[in-house]
């Protein structure tokens, strides 16, 4: 029997996948159970404003769980091919020492399906936290009464769709993306230095004295850990998308809609940004290290590391900005144009001004606190690991 190549320590790591899916399970399942419901009371809706308020609600429900549900998901799938990627890089040799001794790639890869326990255990805990708001939920689709009473029934093909399924596909997904990661020579897997020197010949390099080494070393870090610039980018978006949606509620939606908002955005903005800027600052331990041998202070250390991925911040928010105004203008213009008592929407420059502000105060804290673990970092600890 092979040993375990994947741990639990590495599957901890999976927490963001994890809230991911979490947040797109329980939007999902709320919106779709909804629909069904819904649907199954077409008979009932026959005539005038009923039937127009009807229509925009079954279109709201699709438009919901596509343009958030199929983002969220996305996502996940981005950071669960990231981290396999990085636990590949990161066990090299051992994974090499196991191809040696005769076990195949395919062999190894079927472990890495327990990457995918996190979107099962996401997913499970979305499906059972929307039916505890279901209740509230239907009560605040139907406030105004257009409609008649909606009863609430459990759909077994939900759970099937929305936790079973994307369970099995990300499963399958980690085993053939490790499987074709560890497509390679042995002797690749057992000297990284083979691996990282051919790619380095690809890369065109800038000449060193072209422009200092804090520059050249900032723009280096943000151009090899691409994936972490989206997952900066993403942060940033739900934090600034989720909390001018969430303000915009009042007058659109209900409070409860605008609190479920504003809470998904921040989970989803912290976790992302978190899990990001630890997987950066992890992978630049020994350049943190020598910095500081050489006499760099920890404000420079920190902003050569992590300064190159604030401009990035700033155009994630304004691209949730834009997403937000955009989807709203789309449901009250498009979706609920014929219905009577929707209030026209405006961008709201104050709900922006005041997101725009907590956005600067949460990151520059967020910076200041791995600013801090960075002046942590010494040359014992990297010779110890």
């Amino acid at each position: 029997m092979i040993i375990m190549v994947v741990g639990i320590k590495d599957t901890s790591k999976l927490l963001g996948i994890l809230v991911i899916v979490f947040c797109a399970v329980l939007v999902c399942t709320m919106f779709l159970n909804y629909r069904m419901d819904l649907s199954a009371m077409e008979q009932e809706i026959t005539f005038g404003q009923m039937r127009i308020f009807y229509e925009a609600q079954l279109s709201t429900a699709t438009v919901v769980c596509a343009v958030s549900g199929g983002c969220l998901l996305l996502t996940s799938g981005v950071m669960l091919l990231f981290y396999i990627r990085y636990y590949i890089d990161t066990h090299k040799k051992e994974l090499g020492i196991l191809k040696a001794l005769g076990y195949s790639g395919l062999k190894i890869a079927k472990h890495f399906w327990v990457f995918g326990s996190s979107v099962f255990l996401g997913a499970a805990l979305g499906f059972l936290g929307a039916f505890g708001l279901i209740p509230s939920f239907y009560q605040v689709q139907n406030a105004d009464q257009f409609l008649p009473e909606i009863p609430i029934h459990l759909h077994p093909s939900l759970f099937a769709f929305l936790v079973l399924l994307p369970t099995a596909a990300f499963a399958a997904l980690a085993v053939g993306f490790a499987w074709q990661k560890l497509n390679m020579p042995v002797i690749r897997l057992l000297k990284d230095s083979l691996y990282h020197s051919a790619k380095s010949k690809k890369r065109k390099t800038v000449p060193v004295s072209s422009r200092p080494f804090l520059e050249d070393l900032k723009t280096n870090t943000r151009r090899d850990k691409k994936i972490l610039v989206f997952f900066i980018l993403f942060a940033s978006f739900c934090f600034s998308s989720m909390t001018q949606m969430s303000a915009g509620m009042k007058d659109l939606g209900s409070v409860m809609m605008g609190a479920m908002m504003l809470l998904i955005g921040l989970v989803l903005a912290c976790t992302t940004l978190f899990l990001a800027i630890t997987t950066v600052i992890n992978g630049n331990k020994k350049t943190i290290a020598m910095m500081r041998v050489f006499g760099y202070s920890q404000r420079e250390c920190c902003q050569a590391i992590l300064g190159g991925y604030r401009p990035v911040s700033y155009v994630g928010f304004a691209l949730g900005t834009v997403y937000q105004y955009a989807l709203l203008r789309i449901m009250v213009d498009l979706v609920f144009r014929d219905v009577e008592q929707i209030p026209v929407y405006r961008f709201d420059v104050p709900a922006m001004l005041l997101s725009l502000a907590a956005f600067i105060v949460t990151y520059e804290l967020v910076m200041l606190l791995y600013s801090r673990r960075i002046g942590r970092i010494s040359v014992k600890e990297i010779m110890l690991e």
